[in-house]
């Protein structure tokens, strides 16, 4: 009777609190609030603990009406008794709760959960909800990250690359079965290649472990490949990549992934271009960035400098009279060049004025000349950060 009772006066909690969340939180912000309180409140993670139970149902209860577009403003203006009659809110349990867990559990983790619930592994559909899910004889395609010099992306190289990958075996061309077998209906998902598993008030979908979502098992495996139709080997090939390649770029090797079975096509292998950093030269699409130093005497005077380009030839920059800190130089097609070599980006140079930190005594008199000639201003006005950068 007590329980009852504590688990009513929960249920009428403003919903806001119950989730700990603002009144005007957004829906990513009450879908977060939901999840934390419902990985943490469980029962399946619980087992037995009613102030668990009544706390995730409250909190449950709380998520389908903050995150209705029509409950929730009802809710906002009437409070509880606005509700009633409406189904679902104040004490409607289960019923509606959910109806998007998909959703709810469906990103950011959240497959641990169901790992830990129901034993792991497989693909998984909320309610009966989804297809038969039969496995497909389709080999997998495989990732490969290679790495490469800054260089080597913008002007393109070639590369050897090692990997493994499943092909199909040579004893029983990818049946899996020893020669005079033959095929049965797998006896723990009739057929099906799933098999349905529950635990509390879900139910979940998960691919036959036995058969591999087949819905078929071998009874005389092949000794080779142990039934899979599949054994691993080592591969070398050697790639193309092209001029202009920028980190992330994926290169796609047709059919050097994973072998099918049974007469399924092979998985493609697919490279992941990662580029190291140059310890001079940035980029930023097309565009190439680097940096010089100069002097305050070229900086005021002018002059003509001498820079190596990234590839190594030498070219000379003017630098105006009067030019000043960070002043940013532009060499047209200087930069990346497309795929199609058509054009290159541009090279933009930024100037770096350094000052002496030791002078001669010449120097120092030169500057004292200098100083006198230009009468600088003692008590200058203060000037805003924003206009120093530009």
């Amino acid at each position: 009777m007590c329980l009852q009772l504590s688990i009513e006066k929960m249920a009428k909690r403003d919903y806001y609190e119950v989730l700990g969340i603002e009144k005007g939180a957004d829906k990513d912000a009450i879908k977060k609030a939901y999840r934390k309180l419902a990985v943490k409140y469980h029962p399946d993670r619980n087992p037995g603990d009613k102030e668990a139970e009544a706390r995730f149902k409250e909190a449950t209860e709380a998520y389908e009406v903050l995150s209705d577009d029509e409950k929730r403003p009802i809710y906002d203006q009437y409070g509880h008794a606005g509700l009633e009659g409406m189904g679902g809110g104040a004490g409607g349990g289960y019923s509606h709760a959910f109806h998007d867990f998909s959703d709810i559990f469906g990103g950011g983790g959240f497959g641990d959960i169901f790992e830990n619930l129901f034993g792991g592994g497989g693909g998984f559909g909320f309610g009966g909800s989804s297809s038969r899910g039969r496995s497909s004889n389709d080999g997998a395609s495989l990732r490969y990250d290679l790495h490469i010099d800054f260089k080597e992306a913008i002007y393109g190289c070639k590369k050897e690359i090692n990997f493994k990958h499943d092909e199909q075996c040579p004893d029983c061309h990818g049946t899996g079965g020893a020669q005079g077998a033959s095929k049965k209906t797998c006896p723990d998902c009739r057929g099906m290649g799933q098999v349905r598993r529950s635990a509390g008030f879900f139910s979940v979908q998960q691919t036959c472990s036995r058969c591999s979502g087949k819905g078929t098992i071998i009874d005389k495996p092949c000794s080779k490949c142990r039934g899979t139709g599949l054994v691993s080997r080592q591969k070398s090939v050697t790639i193309t990549i092209p001029a202009g390649s920028d980190n992330g770029k994926r290169v796609a090797i047709p059919r050097m992934g994973n072998a099918g079975t049974d007469g399924g096509s092979t998985g493609d292998l697919i490279i992941i271009i990662n580029v190291r950093d140059h310890k001079c030269f940035e980029r930023s699409g097309n565009d190439l960035y680097c940096a010089v130093p100069i002097s305050i005497s070229q900086a005021a005077l002018g002059a003509d400098i001498s820079i190596r380009t990234l590839d190594d030839r030498t070219i000379t920059i003017k630098i105006p009279a009067g030019t000043s800190q960070g002043k940013l130089l532009r060499i047209k097609d200087e930069g990346v060049p497309n795929a199609d070599r058509s054009r290159k980006g541009d090279l933009y140079v930024k100037v770096i004025v350094q000052l002496p930190t030791k002078l001669t005594r010449q120097m120092q008199e030169a500057m004292q000349e200098y100083a006198r000639a230009e009468n600088p201003v003692t008590n200058p006005e203060l000037m805003t950060l924003d206009s120093l950068r530009d």
